[in-house]
């Protein structure tokens, strides 16, 4: 177990290794603690707009690659989770073991450990079967448990995305947290992280469930309006993100990361 101060430098220069090794550009992790996002709702919009749409699966040989890729630099990234002195529990209880972004980073800085809920148990609105490649198996186990892609990937953004400078989990923070991770990662993987985080989150968010007659996203008090907690989970689709969504998401942040 780790000292709940020494939580946050381990972290930052395990991030800072990570970033070193694989990131598309040179960035200064520490930085990235000052990240403010700039949310472009009809860009949001237009994202769920599009995530929407797409087919439950859009995969070719290019985006296995990014896959592959992005599998091979999350189990970078979880070693060094495990490196900088956070321990995986896998969750085996009923429900999920966090009650919100607050829980999770209290209860990971003042333990050192990090409860994974699997997917096997839950990946998006019904249970972990059926193709995905993030669903295929690692070879990494917690605790007797073999984790799948998913785990690690969900063990890395919950670390670097909101523990590390606590991000919540609503639509800025989990911007941020999507920006943290990407910013570790190769310019080929980058784009897997964007369908992964970014575009689900824009679908839960601002998905054209959510709106009114004339496409206005419905907040607190208007009449139909869904709260966070009673609404569906986005579907896990694979398929490819469009490199200007990419770039025009990157360009919401208010921040010089530059190394």
């Amino acid at each position: 177990m780790i000292r709940e101060g020494a939580i946050g430098t381990g972290l930052v220069d395990a991030a800072q290794r990570c970033a070193d090794r694989g990131g598309a550009k040179p960035v200064r992790v520490a930085r990235l603690a000052g990240l403010e996002a700039l949310p472009d709702e009809p860009f949001c919009r237009d994202v769920a707009d599009r995530f929407d749409r797409m087919p439950p699966i859009s995969y070719d040989r290019a985006l296995a690659r990014r896959y592959d890729r992005l599998k091979r630099e999350t189990r970078v990234q979880y070693q060094a989770v495990l490196e900088a002195g956070i321990e995986v529990e896998p969750w085996l209880k009923p429900g999920q073991p966090y009650r919100d972004s607050a829980d999770l980073v209290r209860n990971v800085r003042r333990t050192g450990t990090i409860q994974v809920f699997l997917t096997r148990d839950g990946h998006g609105p019904v249970d972990g079967a059926g193709f995905h490649p993030m669903r295929e198996p690692s070879g990494v186990t917690a605790r007797g448990v073999e984790l799948s892609h998913n785990d690690l990937f969900r063990v890395v953004h919950d670390v670097f995305g909101h523990v590390m400078f606590g991000h919540g989990f609503g639509p800025a923070g989990e911007f941020k947290a999507a920006y943290c991770q990407m910013a570790l990662l190769s310019d080929t993987a980058r784009p897997v992280v964007f369908t992964e985080q970014v575009a689900q989150t824009c679908w839960f968010f601002y998905g054209p469930h959510l709106r009114d007659g004339s496409g206005r996203v419905r907040r607190p008090g208007d009449p139909g309006y869904l709260p966070p907690r009673r609404r569906p989970f986005p579907e896990q689709k694979v398929f490819p993100a469009e490199r200007s969504d990419v770039d025009a998401f990157e360009s919401m942040f208010d921040v010089e990361v530059a190394a």
